[in-house]
């Protein structure tokens, strides 16, 4: 069955392309075709024209696309009165037919754009760019911000973890797979083919990446891992070039060390969580001797964090600058009562703990300045993931070691008058 479908795939495909190719270019606006591919009815007609729509957007200049995303936010937005009226009705008269009347108002008709884009083969990797465009210029328009949220809507249901494929990556994966690790790795940068072989190659070495059917050759998001004896509080150390690898065998701990997300028109869709709980369990399964899950973190709004409270830092002295990382992290707070920093918001929030803080663990220049080459352990405690996430998810409070919590109260913030 799957070849049969894969094989009348194939054959629809070409007729589509054949009858595409010979249609007459459409001349009309871009926003004019826009609307007709809302209310067109026919198929082969709707795929031409969200074809055509899609190849014109992405040969527009940047002035031209935000002209294109406020045409489309404002001229398929909501009705508020029919949306009122409608669910007056079916507040009147709960029913089938009221309750769709009142979802059909509620939607906006970009949606069903969006969605009718989508069906051209191979239009969700152009989707996610054109929302990164989206992104970029949009700002802080609040129209261009509510067409925002109709695509995050939409990307929330197309990516969800259901669709997605992890694959491990190797020194062996293609080579047009390993040229865009290299180019999306945001936190330690890979500088060459060699630094890249470095972290793929050895036995002791692991990547993996989520990616989705539809963008068989973008990864999504990818995770670093080194498998090591105990919790590595150095990351030039952990990528170092002569040292020796570890027989897997032998690791008794897990680190993850970089995870990158890959697409910037997926910002905010999130993928890590499920990154890393699928990875701890694939690699428990394949390593029975792996006990301790644990990252190897930047604290990248320490130094913002200390410039606004008006502390000063000495990075001569490690446990000063353990100190104030580890208050930081427990006690550093923005709006929602969520930690300031936004590497502690995600791995919090995933339901793991502040496991231990080091000094001189980033010497890189980057390291230097977002927290004076401080990072931190995360732990992923697998059996109490669930719960840690949800106390979190309810009180905000960060569970940390009792050694964390020492280093944070040897802390205390100047007053306004000293600052």
């Amino acid at each position: 069955m799957t070849l049969l479908a894969d094989l009348l795939s194939t054959v629809f495909e070409r007729r589509y392309r054949r009858e595409a190719s010979e249609g007459a270019e459409d001349g009309r606006p871009l926003t004019e075709m826009a609307t007709a591919l809302v209310g067109s009815a026919g198929e082969t007609s709707g795929l031409a024209l969200a074809r055509e729509i899609l190849t014109r957007f992405g040969a527009l200049d940047d002035d031209e696309k935000l002209a294109f995303f406020r045409n489309i936010a404002s001229t398929m937005n909501l009705d508020p009165e029919t949306v009122r009226a409608t669910l007056d009705a079916y507040e009147e008269s709960p029913s089938k037919a009221t309750y769709r009347a009142f979802a059909a108002a509620a939607e906006p008709a970009r949606q069903e754009f969006v969605r009718r884009l989508n069906r051209v083969p191979g239009a969700t990797g152009s989707l996610v760019e054109m929302r990164a465009d989206l992104l970029r210029l949009g700002g802080k328009e609040p129209e261009l911000q509510a067409l925002d949220l109709d695509f995050r809507h939409l990307f929330a249901s197309w990516f969800n973890r259901g669709f997605l494929v992890l694959r491990p990556i190797s020194w062996e994966s293609p080579a047009h797979i390993l040229e865009k690790i290299i180019a999306y790795e945001a936190v330690h940068a890979i500088d060459s083919w060699d630094d890249l072989r470095r972290r793929l190659e050895p036995t002791d070495r692991r990547c993996f990446a989520f990616f989705h059917p539809s963008m068989p050759d973008e990864p999504l998001i990818f995770v670093e891992v080194a498998l090591t004896k105990g919790t590595p509080g150095s990351v030039q150390a952990l990528l170092a070039e002569d040292r020796d690898a570890l027989p897997a065998e032998a690791a008794d701990t897990a680190v993850f060390y970089s995870i990158s997300n890959c697409q910037a028109g997926l910002a905010s869709i999130s993928f890590g969580n499920s990154l890393i709980k699928q990875v701890a369990a694939d690699l428990s399964a394949e390593l029975s001797g792996l006990s301790t899950f644990v990252t190897l973190s930047p604290i990248p709004g320490l130094t913002k964090w200390l410039d606004q409270v008006g502390l000063t830092w000495n990075t001569d002295a490690p446990e000063h600058m353990q100190a104030l990382a580890a208050h930081y992290l427990l006690n550093a707070k923005s709006r929602g009562d969520l930690p300031f920093d936004p590497v502690a918001r995600f791995h919090l929030g995933n339901g793991a703990i502040v496991h231990a803080v080091h000094a001189d663990a980033d010497v890189s220049d980057k390291g230097r300045a977002q927290s004076g080459g401080t990072m931190v352990n995360y732990l992923y405690d697998l059996p109490r993931i669930a719960q840690n996430h949800e106390n979190f998810a309810n009180t905000r409070e960060v569970v940390a070691t009792p050694d964390v919590q020492s280093l944070a109260g040897l802390v205390t913030l100047p007053t306004t008058e000293e600052r």
